[in-house]
């Protein structure tokens, strides 16, 4: 059954990072009229009652601090598999989760938090710090030759509740007539639409060598951008977290900006129609 509100998931794990991603979650889910829903996950269901009670001061302080409605939910079970579990369950449009990017470990078997995203139907804004969107919020959205690059697109509603929007289209050439035609046409067509759209968009075409991914990060931190959007890479598999898949890098990129991140999926055609 779906909720009767809009509601916006925040992992919880009582840190820092967890409060940095509840200050975004109530900026957006104030503007959206929804609820922000803290989500603690227990290794075992006897941890439950202690979690609950820490949790019940911490959704009020946060409601009456930000002005928002904060609920949470307790479950067992790991971040692999709960987050996106609860997201189904829930209805919820967007999570937010805090991360410090790739810490010990994590550097030799992958993300963590990419591991989380990957095969939710919602996106994920990943943050490493305190909100600071500025107005209007320019967002930076890579386009390549694929045709993931336009799914990005619908989720465009989302981000207007930050604030208004200024979108970068950024792509690449020089790469070939198999890669440079399609990522032509994607930027085209990403053009188009948001213009039907009457969102504040311009494209810019890298104008040095390098990698897309390392082009992309470049501009986006000596730009300032508030938000970088990204598609995951489809079916991404156990190898691409060992070598590096791109995403990992941009989500715990240097500079703390915000990735919002969407799973590519095979079930929806984009089209022109209104939000």
């Amino acid at each position: 059954m779906e909720n009767a509100k809009e509601n916006i998931v925040v992992p919880y794990d009582f840190t820092e990072r967890a409060d940095c991603a509840v200050k975004h979650a109530a900026h957006i889910a104030r503007n959206m009229k929804a609820e922000v829903v803290l989500l603690h996950i227990v290794k075992k269901i006897d941890q439950s009652p202690e979690a609950e009670n820490k949790l019940q001061g911490i959704a009020a302080q946060f409601s009456a601090d930000e002005k928002v409605d904060v609920r949470y939910i307790v479950k067992e079970g790991t971040i692999f598999d709960t987050i996106n579990e609860v997201v189904s369950a829930e209805n919820s449009q967007l999570v937010v989760m805090g991360t410090h990017g790739m810490k010990g470990m994590q550097k030799i078997t992958g993300s963590w938090a990419l591991k989380v995203i990957v095969g939710c139907h919602v996106p994920y804004l990943i943050v490493q710090k305190l909100p600071e969107y500025s107005t209007p919020t320019t967002i930076l959205f890579p386009v390549d030759y694929k045709l993931e690059s336009k799914e990005k697109l619908r989720w465009m509603p989302i981000l207007s509740y930050i604030n208004k929007l200024k979108v970068v289209l950024f792509g690449q050439q020089g790469n070939g007539p198999m890669y440079d035609n399609p990522t032509r046409a994607n930027m085209n067509f990403c053009k188009h639409y948001l213009d039907d759209h009457n969102i504040d968009n311009e494209c810019v075409w890298a104008d040095e060598k390098g990698t897309f991914m390392e082009l992309s990060l470049k501009y986006t931190e000596e730009h300032h951008m508030d938000v970088i959007m990204i598609t995951t890479t489809r079916d991404i598999a156990f190898h691409d977290y060992i070598l590096g898949a791109y995403e990992q890098t941009v989500i715990s990129n240097s500079a703390g900006i915000p990735v919002f991140v969407v799973n590519p999926r095979s079930d929806v055609k984009l089209v022109y129609s209104n939000f």
